[in-house]
């Protein structure tokens, strides 16, 4: 089992992913085109969203701070709340992410680890009031940690919303049901930067069909597709 995922971005005409980086339109704005991709993400009533490592750094700005003694450390799971109302989730195979509090915006924090991290990295998360499951393998098996998701915090919607590496392995694991691109009257035109692009070859793993292209309002147009595995 796993939940139904709903890879969700947002993205200037030439496929830039930071809206600082982008041109101005008459249309609107960068702070209208954050409030339609907010607002899209609440319609989508996910139970929980789920980034990279790299994008969940720029959140959680901790530093390294495992406890005196860690004392007995849970494996695989650990959870420290069940009954949130949302869940920001991260992957971070290595242990590399670190966190000020439990939560982001209100959205109780779920790190998805590799086997070989270290039980004092899982000490200080857990210490932190966060919970965390750790892959059976050493990479993050995403089948694996979905049925983890479904079956122990009762998450049936979740909302991707990382990066190339992340979104590619997603949609190359034939897991992602829905994209949904978000595109914003402006461009880019930056070298070098964070575009819409997913890693790892997807030519004959996953196809899309339509289901609908909406004009949203100050300029921007919504693409929605299926995803066929």
């Amino acid at each position: 089992m796993k939940p139904e995922i709903v890879c969700l971005m947002m993205s200037s005409l030439d496929g830039g992913l930071h809206p600082s980086k982008w041109t101005e339109s008459p249309d609107g704005g960068r702070k209208e085109w954050t409030a339609l991709y907010q607002k899209a993400h609440e319609e989508l009533q996910g139970g929980a969203w789920i980034v990279g490592r790299v994008t969940m750094a720029e959140m959680a700005k901790g530093e390294p701070h495992p406890p005196k003694s860690a004392g007995a450390v849970e494996r695989p799971n650990h959870f420290a709340d069940r009954r949130a109302d949302n869940y920001a989730i991260a992957l971070d195979t290595s242990g590399k992410l670190h966190f000020t509090r439990p939560d982001i915006d209100g959205d109780h924090i779920v790190v998805i680890l590799g086997s070989e991290v270290p039980d004092t990295h899982l000490a200080e998360l857990a210490a932190d009031g966060i919970s965390y499951i750790v892959s059976p393998s050493a990479e993050i098996d995403l089948p694996a940690v979905l049925d983890v998701l479904d079956k122990e915090l009762g998450i049936r919607k979740l909302l991707l919303e990382g990066g190339a590496a992340i979104n590619g392995a997603f949609f190359a694991a034939g897991l992602i049901d829905e994209f949904y691109l978000l595109v914003a009257p402006a461009l880019d035109g930056s070298s070098g930067q964070p575009v819409v692009t997913f890693d790892g070859g997807l030519a004959g793993k996953t196809q899309l069909s339509l289901i609908s292209a909406e004009t949203m309002g100050n300029g921007a147009v919504a693409l929605r597709y299926k995803v066929h595995a």
